[in-house]
C-alpha cells in the first residue's frame, strides 16, 4: 500500500469543492481505464476568472486528493493562468505523490484543461496556452 503525506491524507479525508456546479460554463471529463480512475471538472468563469469549480471522482485516495487540489490552485486565477497548471505542480502542492500514483496528478490537471477548453469552445474563442508537463 502507497505511503501518504499529511496534505495528500487531508484533502483525501477532507476533499474541497466535491460537486457539480448546476448550469457549469465549461465541463473536463478524463479517465484512465487502467487504475479505473474517472475526474469531471465543473467551472464558472466571469471576466475571464475561474470564479467557481467543482469535481467529482471516482478513484483512489490520490486520485480525490489531486481533484481536491487542483480546484484549489485554480480557483481566482485566469484561464491563462490555470492552464500553466501541470501534473509536477500539482504533485510538488502535495508534498510530493507516490510512483506508482503519478498519473493521477496528470489526471488533475487534464480534467481542469479540459474543462476550461470546453468553455473557451463552447464561447467561440481561441485556445489559451497549453499546458507543459
Amino acid at each position: 500500500m502507497p505511503v501518504y503525506g499529511e496534505k495528500v491524507m487531508d484533502h483525501f479525508m477532507h476533499p474541497r469543492n466535491v460537486g457539480e456546479i448546476e448550469n457549469p460554463d465549461g465541463v473536463g471529463d478524463v479517465g484512465n481505464p487502467v487504475c479505473g480512475d474517472m475526474m469531471s471538472f465543473y467551472i464558472k468563469v466571469k471576466d475571464n476568472r475561474l470564479v467557481d469549480i467543482k469535481f467529482k471522482t471516482f478513484g483512489c485516495g490520490a486520485a480525490i486528493a489531486v481533484s481536491s487540489i487542483v480546484t484549489e490552485m485554480a480557483m481566482g486565477k485566469t484561464l491563462e493562468e490555470a492552464m500553466t497548471i501541470t501534473n509536477k505542480l500539482v504533485a510538488q502542492e502535495l508534498g510530493g505523490l507516490p510512483q506508482n500514483k503519478l498519473h493521477c496528478s496528470n489526471l488533475g490537471a487534464d480534467a481542469l484543461h479540459n474543462a476550461i477548453k470546453n468553455y473557451l469552445e463552447k464561447t467561440g474563442q481561441k485556445p489559451v496556452g497549453e499546458k507543459v508537463t
